[in-house]
């Protein structure tokens, strides 16, 4: 029986104050935050740490909970799943990103510009509760 995959993402600044940004190959095209699937026996933390050393190399701290979504059988995404997407905010010291190969392109760019990007929704909505929240 198929059942929802608990998934981890960031929303993170770097020393410049802006927020990394990457279209991948998982959401048909639209820019999201690196994130992926938390592991049996990892925290959530432990996981958005994780994923994203391994999608940028980059070492996240300042790590906070955000939210939590649903994504039941989104059109967004590569492939039919139901996810439930756990959001964070953090920070970063370095800002060379070292890609694997889930990632097709990144930028860092001020939070208040981000929503120029075409982002995927639950991405949108997470850059949404930070701006109303007055991240920085």
């Amino acid at each position: 029986m198929e059942r929802p995959v608990v998934c981890v993402g960031a929303l993170v600044w770097g020393p410049d104050n802006r927020v990394l940004l990457a279209r991948t190959t998982k959401w048909r095209g639209l820019w999201g935050v690196p994130g992926g699937k938390v592991d049996w026996g990892e925290t959530l933390e432990q996981a958005v740490v994780r994923e994203f050393r391994e999608e940028t190399g980059l070492s996240l701290r300042d790590v906070r909970y955000a939210q939590t979504q649903e994504a039941v059988l989104s059109p967004e995404f590569h492939k039919p799943a139901h996810m439930v997407l756990v959001d964070f905010l953090a920070r970063t010291d370095t800002p060379e990103v070292t890609p694997n190969e889930e990632i097709e392109a990144w930028a860092w760019v001020p939070l208040g510009e981000a929503s120029t990007y075409p982002l995927n929704t639950f991405t949108r909505t997470l850059v949404d509760l930070a701006l109303s929240r007055g991240e920085a």
